[in-house]
């Protein structure tokens, strides 16, 4: 036989692995979860900020502990409206007290004369801020930036000057 008829004959009954092919689209993972995850996002907005905050904590964001207390009354035969209920009442009720305990917390520290810890609860927008803050008092005091600040006001001093001096001053 030719040694390319045989190569021929081989090709034929082994052909080269050939891979699936994508249709360049990346398709969404969705949980199970994700409907209900979206149903609470709904009720309590407020809490919508958990997840991008606390994006590197170990642990779940509020919504997903939720979504999974509806996925087991659900299992164990509860409809989805009732399951949904039950689990926003223990949501809020734990909520209400990890406030109270809080509170409690910041008047005993107060009380000592120490700091008070951290809210359970805290405002994602105040979160935010805290860590701007000292990007907006650098403004104020680096050396850098307060001279680009001179260098715009000196610009813009001089434009008000050569605008004025030739009379497009409207």
């Amino acid at each position: 036989m030719i040694p390319f008829a045989s190569s021929l004959l081989f090709y034929v009954n082994a052909p080269p692995v050939t891979f699936p092919r994508t249709d360049g689209k990346i398709k969404k993972i969705e949980l199970p979860e994700d409907v209900y995850v979206k149903k609470f996002f709904r009720k309590h907005p407020d809490s919508l900020y958990h997840d991008a905050v606390k994006i590197s904590g170990f642990d779940p964001p509020p919504a997903r502990i939720f979504a999974w207390r509806v996925l087991e009354l659900k299992q164990d035969g509860a409809n989805e409206d009732d399951a949904m209920a039950v689990a926003d009442m223990e949501y809020v009720a734990e909520k209400k007290v990890k406030k109270k305990a809080y509170k409690e917390l910041k008047e005993i520290a107060r009380s000592e004369g120490r700091r008070p810890p951290p809210n359970p609860y805290p405002s994602a927008i105040k979160e935010i801020q805290a860590e701007e803050k000292k990007y907006v008092r650098d403004r104020f005091h680096n050396p850098k930036v307060l001279e680009i600040v001179k260098k715009m006001k000196k610009d813009k001093q001089m434009f008000l000057q050569d605008r004025a001096a030739s009379g497009q001053w409207r």
